[in-house]
């Protein structure tokens, strides 16, 4: 299901665009990213090409050092609270990529991370998390639950508390997009999963900067479809979350400062089902032998669902990480566990 844009009410039109990075600070950021880790690749795969029927580039964010795109934001949120000193102890909450930006970067400053993941989290996200020097604790069914309980924490322990949203993460992540429109020309369109916001925020301050004529389009769970009924509504709506596969994409309460970007900024909205999602997973396996988990693979979910549309047009998604968990991996290649298709294994092509 597509969710097109429509002009909001001009009591509902959104500020001026404070919180996207400048060309020049996205770039400051990438000299800062670049000091840890490498630029990461976007490849066309003639066999994806093929079986899609469209032209398309995959940039591969799974092959950062914490197999997401996450660690770009933290590395610079954490490069200026460490500036402005003061900090010992910061806390926040998580489903899992976030949660290893902030710890791994935390620790390179001597700031002590916790971190707070509702109950029934990724249980190999979890584990990466405590090697990274993270205190877990978890509480909540949900994201949501898990962030306000952070939030206590942060009163409770004397903690800075981290937000998964701010405008320092967006010019973190911002540099992957930059150098996306840097390596290939004339990318018609960019599908970019939506968790809270800071990954399609920063895909569209690079675009404005870069590739202005290249349409932005976020993807969603049609399990958690927050974003995209606010998006239809130009107002901020809660919606329940259901998806047992993209817990990266899990937001039951939308992002009021990434509304207000998408809003203005981003040409459409796609939902994608988990038994979508598990179809791209697999054909992101079988044509490019690379992992994505859930919502890593939701983009070219997207593309492909909207392969009608898109052939003879040059389009890249993101495949924003690749960290699932082994024994879910497994199954989703098996064609079966859950969510997909009710756990029967039936495949869809």
């Amino acid at each position: 299901m597509a969710i097109e844009s429509t002009d909001p009410p001009d009591a509902m039109l959104p500020p001026p665009d404070a919180m996207l990075p400048t060309l020049e600070e996205i770039d400051s950021a990438a000299a800062l990213v670049r000091s840890t880790m490498l630029p990461t690749p976007q490849y066309r795969w003639p066999l994806l090409c093929e079986r899609l029927g469209m032209d398309l580039w995959l940039k591969h964010e799974n092959h950062t050092p914490l197999g997401a795109f996450k660690v770009r934001g933290g590395l610079v949120y954490f490069a200026e609270l460490a500036r402005r000193g003061g900090v010992e102890r910061i806390v926040s909450a998580t489903r899992g990529n976030h949660g290893q930006s902030v710890a791994f970067a935390a620790r390179r400053h001597g700031i002590e991370p916790i971190v707070v993941v509702p109950f029934g989290n990724s249980a190999e996200k979890n584990a990466a998390m405590r090697a990274l020097g993270a205190r877990l604790i978890e509480h909540g069914h949900d994201f949501q639950e898990a962030r306000e309980f952070a939030e206590a924490i942060a009163e409770t322990e004397r903690a800075t508390m981290v937000p998964s949203f701010d405008p320092l993460l967006v010019r973190g992540v911002a540099t992957y997009g930059a150098e996306l429109f840097r390596a290939v020309d004339a990318i018609d369109t960019v599908y970019v999963p939506i968790g809270l916001g800071s990954g399609i925020c920063g895909t569209v301050a690079a675009r404005n900067a870069l590739s202005p004529a290249t349409k932005v389009v976020g993807v969603v769970s049609a399990h958690a479809r927050a974003y995209a009924l606010s998006f239809a509504s130009k107002r901020p709506i809660d919606a329940e979350v259901s998806t047992q596969l993209a817990d990266g994409m899990a937001c039951r309460t939308p992002q009021a400062e990434a509304l207000e970007i998408i809003w203005r900024h981003v040409d459409r909205i796609v939902e994608v089902s988990d038994d979508e999602v598990a179809e791209a997973m697999r054909l992101i396996f079988e044509c490019t032998h690379n992992c994505a988990e859930g919502a890593g693979a939701a983009a070219l979910a997207a593309a492909a669902k909207e392969r009608e549309a898109n052939r003879g047009r040059t389009l890249a998604a993101v495949l924003s990480g690749g960290n699932v968990d082994s024994a879910v991996f497994a199954d989703v290649l098996a064609g079966s566990g859950p969510g997909i298709d009710g756990g029967s294994g039936s495949r869809r092509a």
